[in-house]
């Protein structure tokens, strides 16, 4: 007969391997991830009832959970979620995990569209919905159009607006086959699409090279501005006057991007810093 497990003891041991196999910092974080959202004990919980014994359904759902991590699988798939913007998104490998630099995108085009209301936006290849779902929650009355060519990723980013609560339209669509609206429709067109050149993958951490999906990460090392060439040609004709473009870029990139997007008849194109300082954004008005 098996020796019975307490809370406080599960989140130890579980805290002691994670962090033999991530490092400190990450090991503690993804140690409290996995007794929240696969054991749904937080910290508070942990701490007051630590001598609480464990049904053994607890205890084997959480130690496969870690034995999934220890394996090398990135934590936001294995529990399910990733953290956005303060809120909690589901994840799935039809997904990218949502990166902490993409927040800053967001910021950005919450800060200059201030208290502006009833703004149009597109988002483009949306993956799990955060960036479309962000925006619906933070600007004011906006219509929030966002579009994928993963019909899977696409069944993830609705159930995530459902579940946050937000009215996005979302619609299967491929970025090489972008076509114009007959007028300028939007005041904003967002994109964080595939930007990773293919010569960049040797020197990638595998769980992200291993699980997340290639088809939203890179591009051919010959053609890295593959998929933003047609979305700054089709921004060109369907933002609205005074609209603008937004874009997550490879800091590789972007000196080409910003003179493709000027060619693209824009005229006020900004490059513009991560929090770790490199150029990560690009804002682009015609």
């Amino acid at each position: 007969m098996s020796e019975p497990v307490t809370l406080g003891g599960l989140s130890d041991s579980i805290t002691r391997t994670l962090v033999q196999a991530l490092g400190p910092g990450e090991g503690k974080a993804t140690a409290r991830l996995v007794m929240e959202d696969v054991a749904g004990f937080d910290r508070t919980k942990i701490f007051t009832s630590g001598h609480l014994v464990l049904e053994p359904e607890t205890v084997a759902r959480v130690l496969k959970a870690v034995g999934r991590i220890v394996a090398g699988e990135p934590p936001q798939y294995v529990v399910g979620q990733a953290r956005f913007m303060g809120m909690d998104f589901k994840v799935t490998t039809a997904t990218l995990i949502p990166r902490p630099e993409t927040e800053g995108l967001v910021d950005m085009i919450t800060d200059d569209a201030g208290r502006r209301t009833g703004l149009l936006v597109l988002d483009i290849a949306t993956g799990s919905g955060c960036i479309a779902i962000a925006l619906a929650r933070a600007l004011v009355f906006p219509t929030v159009e966002a579009t994928d060519i993963s019909e899977a990723a696409l069944q993830v980013a609705a159930a995530n607006a459902r579940a946050l609560n937000v009215n996005v339209t979302f619609e299967h669509a491929d970025i090489l086959a972008l076509v114009p609206p007959s007028a300028p429709k939007y005041d904003i067109i967002v994109s964080n699409p595939p930007y990773i050149a293919e010569d960049e993958k040797p020197a990638m951490d595998r769980r992200v090279v291993d699980y997340e999906p290639a088809s939203a990460l890179f591009v051919p090392d010959d053609d890295p501005l593959r998929f933003y060439r047609p979305i700054g040609r089709y921004a060109a004709k369907a933002l609205r006057p005074a609209g603008a473009l937004y874009l997550e870029i490879n800091p590789r990139f972007a000196a080409n991007l910003t003179a493709m997007l000027v060619a693209d008849g824009f005229t006020d194109v900004q490059v513009f810093r991560d929090y770790l300082g490199k150029n990560r954004f690009i804002r682009a008005r015609i």
